[in-house]
C-alpha cells in the first residue's frame, strides 16, 4: 500500500493544468485553462481546467474531477498507477507503508524485470526493421501476413535472432544481470550455458493496461512437429497469464468510446482487425477466459462479444467462457464467423464497412448462441435436452440483474419449450444452493465502528451563496426538463390553523423557479448569480435549449468563470462510472422534482431566519412589540410547516 505521505506529497506537488497539458492542448481562458475535449469529438472547446481548486471539467461527456481522476478516466489507471504515474512524473519517491525486507527486495526484483523487457522490447524491434536477418526472415513474414508498417510500429513488433545465445550476450553486456534474464524467462540457462527462449521467431511484446511490457509472444518460421508454433514468457513476479489481454493498452481508449469489446484468440487476429480499423480488439492469447482477464475489460466497459473461430473449437471455446463472462456482470454476446474462417483471415477479405456489418447482424446473445448449440446435442433425446435446460438455466443464475434474469428465463422458455415455472424452480435450487455456499464462507469477524470526532477547525459554510450557487446549478442542468411538481399552498383549515396543502402541477423547472422566487419576491444577494440567472431565464423564455458549452461562449468573460467554478464545484469528490464496479448510486437527474423543491424550500427557510433575528432585534429596541411578536408567530408557524415538508424536526 501506498503510504499517505506519499499519496499527500503528489497531491501537493502535481499541477491539474501541466499533467492535463501532456495530454490535451489548453489555451487560457481568465483564471482557468480550455480546451477539446478529450472524449467526445467536439469543435467547440468545452474542457475547463481550474488550477485554483486544481479540478477539471468536460461539459460534453459530463466527466470531471482531480489529476489522478483525468489518469483513471483518460488513461485508464488504477488509482496506485495513477499516484505512482504523478510521483515519476514530479520525483517524488514511492513510499509504501509496512513492507517487510522481503517485499522490499520483491519490489526491487520486479522493477529489475521491467527494464529488461524494456530493454528487450528495444532489441527485438531493432533487429526487425535494422538488420538484415530481421528484414529478409521477421519483416518479410509480416509483409506477408499483410501486416502495415504503421501496426508493426504501434504494436511493437519485433525478432529474435536464428542463434541460439545472441540476446542474452547481448544483454550481459549491457550489465543486464543474468538471475534476472532468467526470471523473466528470456534467457535458459542449462549446464552452464545461456541459451534465448524465442531464438528464430517474431516477437509480439504483451503490455499491461499503463504500457508497461510484461512478457513476449513468439512465432516459430519453421514448420515443425516437434516445435511449438506459439510460447509465451512464463509466468513470473510481473507476468500472470491469467491476468493479462493482449492489444489492451492499445484498445482501451477504443473500447471506452465505442462501449464494446472483442475478444479474439490470438496475436494476429487482433492486430489484423485492428489494422482495418475494428480498434476495440483484444485477445485472451490462446488461454482459457479467466475471471481476471474478464475483470480487466470491465474497468473499460460492460459489453464483450466474442468472436472466435467459425468451426466446432472455436464454439465450444466461446461456450466455456460465457459464464465467467456473466459472473462478473457483464453483457455477452457470440459472433459465429463462417466456417473455416478465423478474425484474422476474415478480416482480410472484408472492408471496415463490411466487418462492421457482419459484427452487428450476426452477433447473437448468449441465451440464443448456447440454446443453438446444446439443442443440437440434445437430439430429441429427454435426458439430454433435460441436462441442456439445467447448463442454460446455470448460466443464467450467474447474472446479478433480477430484470436480465426474468428476461432470459422467458427466452429460454420460448426457445426450448420447457413451461417458465420449472424454470424459476430449477433456477431456485441452484440459487439455494449457492446461496448456503456464500453464507458458509462469509461467516467471519466484523470490527465495530470508530467513533468519529468532530473537526473543530471547520469553517462556516454561507448557506445563502450555496443555496443561490445550487439553483443556479439547477437551471443550467434541468432549467428546460418537463417535471411534476407537488407545490404547496398556505390554506387555513376547519379550526382555523394554518396548514400547507399540496397541489400538483407539471412544469418546466425554470418556470416553476421563477414563479416561486417571484411570488416570494426573493432576489439573489450575489450580483453575479442575478446577472447569470436573469440570462438563463430569457434563453429559456426564447425556447432555446442551453448547451452549456456553447452558452458559456456567449457570456462575458467574469461569469464564464463563475459558471465553469458552479459547474466544476462537485467534481473534486465525483468518480464516474460507478456501475463498472456494480455501484448503483442514484442520479440527480432522476430525482429533479424533490432537488428543485428542497432547494426552494432551504431558501425560503434560511429567509425567514434571517426575518426572525431581524425581529429579535426590533424587539429590544422597540416598546410596542405586539406587532412584531405577532410576525415571530406567524413566521415561526410557516417555518414549522416548511421544515416538515423537508422532515426537518425543529
Amino acid at each position: 500500500m501506498i503510504a499517505k505521505s506519499t499519496i499527500e506529497k503528489v497531491f501537493e506537488s502535481s499541477r491539474v493544468e501541466e499533467v492535463i497539458g501532456d495530454f490535451v492542448q489548453l489555451k487560457k481562458s481568465g483564471s482557468n485553462y480550455k480546451g477539446l475535449s478529450p472524449f467526445t469529438e467536439e469543435r467547440t472547446p468545452s474542457f475547463m481546467v481550474s488550477p485554483a481548486k486544481q479540478i477539471w471539467k468536460d461539459f460534453s461527456s459530463g466527466k470531471g474531477g482531480t489529476v489522478v481522476t483525468f489518469l483513471m478516466e483518460h488513461e485508464h489507471f488504477t488509482y496506485p498507477e495513477a499516484i505512482k504515474y504523478l510521483a515519476k512524473k514530479y520525483n517524488i519517491e514511492v513510499e509504501e507503508t509496512q513492507k517487510t525486507s522481503e517485499q522490499k527486495l520483491e519490489d526491487s526484483e520486479r522493477e529489475s524485470m521491467y527494464l529488461i523487457t524494456e530493454y528487450a522490447k528495444d532489441y527485438y524491434q531493432d533487429n526487425l526493421l535494422k538488420s538484415e536477418e530481421g528484414k529478409s526472415i521477421g519483416l518479410s513474414y509480416f509483409k506477408e501476413r499483410e501486416f502495415t508498417d504503421e501496426v508493426i510500429k504501434k504494436f511493437q513488433l519485433g525478432y529474435s535472432f536464428n542463434k541460439s545465445n545472441h540476446f542474452s550476450e547481448e544483454g550481459l553486456k549491457k550489465g543486464y544481470k543474468l538471475n534476472f534474464l532468467e526470471k523473466t524467462g528470456l534467457t535458459i540457462v542449462k549446464d552452464d550455458k545461456n541459451i534465448d527462449r524465442f531464438k528464430g521467431r517474431v516477437m509480439f511484446p504483451i503490455l499491461s493496461m499503463s504500457g508497461r511490457v510484461l512478457g513476449f509472444g513468439g512465432r516459430i518460421l519453421k514448420s515443425s512437429k516437434n516445435i511449438a508454433k506459439y510460447i509465451n514468457s512464463p509466468e513470473s513476479l510481473i507476468y500472470y497469464k491469467n491476468k493479462v489481454l493482449y492489444g489492451i493498452f492499445q484498445a482501451k481508449q477504443s473500447i471506452v468510446k465505442e462501449d464494446n469489446c472483442f475478444l479474439v484468440e490470438g496475436y494476429t487476429d487482433v492486430i489484423k482487425l485492428h489494422q482495418k480499423g475494428i480498434i476495440n480488439v483484444v485477445a485472451s492469447s490462446g488461454t482459457a477466459l479467466t475471471e481476471n482477464q474478464i475483470r480487466l475489460v470491465s474497468r473499460l466497459t460492460k459489453n464483450i462479444t466474442v468472436l472466435f473461430d467459425g468451426d466446432t473449437a472455436g464454439s465450444r471455446a466461446a461456450l466455456r467462457g460465457i459464464d465467467i463472462i456473466l459472473e462478473q456482470g457483464m453483457n455477452v454476446r457470440i459472433c459465429n464467423l463462417p466456417e473455416g474462417e478465423d478474425p484474422d483471415s476474415f478480416a482480410n477479405s472484408k472492408q471496415i464497412d463490411e466487418l462492421k456489418l457482419f459484427f452487428k447482424e450476426n452477433s447473437k446473445d448468449f441465451i440464443k448462441y448456447k440454446a443453438s448449440l446444446l439443442v443440437d446435442e440434445a437430439d430429441n433425446d429427454p435426458v439430454k435436452k433435460a441436462t441442456v435446460v439445467r447448463n442454460m438455466v446455470e448460466s443464467i443464475s450467474k447474472i446479478s440483474d433480477q430484470i436480465k434474469k426474468e428476461i432470459y428465463i422467458k427466452e429460454c422458455s420460448s426457445i426450448m419449450g420447457i413451461s417458465e415455472q420449472v424454470l424459476y424452480s430449477t433456477l431456485a435450487q441452484i440459487q439455494k444452493k449457492s446461496f448456503k455456499k456464500d453464507i458458509n464462507e462469509s461467516k467471519e469477524y466484523f470490527d465495530s465502528f470508530s467513533i468519529v470526532k468532530p473537526d473543530k477547525n471547520k469553517k462556516e459554510i454561507n448557506i445563502l451563496y450555496e443555496l443561490e450557487k445550487r439553483i443556479i446549478e439547477i437551471l443550467l442542468l434541468y432549467g428546460n426538463n418537463v417535471e411534476d411538481f407537488e407545490d404547496l399552498i398556505l390554506k387555513e383549515d376547519e379550526n382555523g390553523k394554518l396548514v400547507l396543502s399540496p397541489i400538483k402541477r407539471r412544469a418546466k423547472v425554470f418556470e416553476k423557479i421563477y414563479m416561486d422566487l417571484h411570488e416570494d419576491e426573493m432576489e439573489f444577494s450575489n450580483e453575479n448569480f442575478k446577472n447569470i440567472y436573469y440570462k438563463i431565464i430569457e434563453c429559456y423564455n426564447e425556447n432555446k435549449k442551453i448547451i452549456t458549452d456553447k452558452f458559456l461562449n456567449t457570456l462575458p468573460k467574469e461569469l464564464e468563470i463563475e459558471i465553469t467554478n458552479i459547474m466544476m464545484n462537485d467534481e473534486k469528490y465525483a468518480l464516474h462510472d460507478w456501475e463498472r464496479n456494480s455501484i448503483f448510486p442514484k442520479a440527480k437527474d432522476k430525482t429533479i422534482p424533490q432537488l428543485v423543491i428542497e432547494t426552494i424550500l432551504n431558501l425560503r427557510c434560511f429567509l425567514i431566519d434571517q426575518k426572525l433575528n431581524e425581529f429579535k432585534g426590533r424587539t429590544s429596541t422597540n416598546k410596542d412589540n405586539k406587532s412584531v411578536l405577532e410576525d415571530v408567530v406567524n413566521f415561526s408557524n410557516l417555518k414549522i410547516l416548511l421544515s416538515r415538508k423537508l422532515n426537518r424536526v425543529i
